[in-house]
């Protein structure tokens, strides 16, 4: 089976030429998602590095501070919401006339809950799968981005790392909570996922509450 969901510190991203370039696999499928030893070192490393922090106030965020929603950041003729579709999704059909820029249908080997979902492109069915950020904009903002310029603030929201396709209804769950108030309901990946999320804010230096860092050292000391 192939599985584009990647794991931090162990997939590699791949920027291809022509449209829905960005690639990203693991060896394996939903259920082989628990980072290696060294993996976990250092995503445990980089989490010891992390600012410690409160909060900063919500006040002022908005989605559009973080550019226009899944803009064709890296060029290729395709918005970032359909490069990552294309990516994390499997058989997937696409929109003639649009050099599979346009994903119509796909399944979806989710990684939050293990289940496969069909994806169907249309206003009614889109939702099933959405595209989550593992460190959410809003979380983000409270926690260094209000400092931060508007054209890194829109390479944050459209960077391959902090995308993930998902199932719909749990990023809505998950809404913009951090990792000291909601994880994956699937165990099994809560490893790849807090690795991510900590590959994430090491790279562009969002910091963590102290809960948050508990929490996350809490996960990774169990995988």
């Amino acid at each position: 089976m192939r599985v584009r969901a990647f794991m931090a510190g162990l997939a590699t991203v791949t920027m291809l030429a022509g449209c829905g370039g960005l690639e990203a696999r693991s060896s394996g499928g939903v259920s082989d998602a628990k980072p290696d030893s060294a993996a976990v070192a250092d995503a445990k490393k980089k989490l010891g590095e992390l600012e410690v922090k409160g909060r900063a106030p919500k006040t002022g965020f908005d989605r559009d501070k973080f550019g226009p929603a899944w803009s064709d950041v890296d060029r290729n003729g395709c918005d970032t919401r359909n490069d990552i579709l294309k990516r994390d999704m499997e058989d997937e059909t696409f929109k003639s006339g649009t050099h599979d820029c346009i994903v119509l249908t796909g399944t979806l080997e989710d990684p939050y809950s293990g289940k496969t979902i069909t994806f169907k492109r249309g206003q009614t069915t889109s939702s099933a799968v959405q595209i989550d950020h593992l460190v959410p904009l809003s979380d983000a903002w409270q926690k260094g981005a209000q400092q931060w310029s508007a054209t890194k603030r829109k390479e944050f929201a459209n960077d391959p790392l902090n995308l993930l396709a998902v199932d719909g209804p749990l990023n809505g769950q998950k809404s913009d909570s951090d990792a000291a108030t909601w994880l994956p309901p699937r165990k099994a990946y809560r490893c790849a996922y807090i690795a991510r999320q900590i590959d994430v804010k090491a790279k562009y230096g969002v910091w963590v509450t102290s809960a948050e860092k508990d929490a996350m050292k809490g996960i990774l000391d169990s995988c």
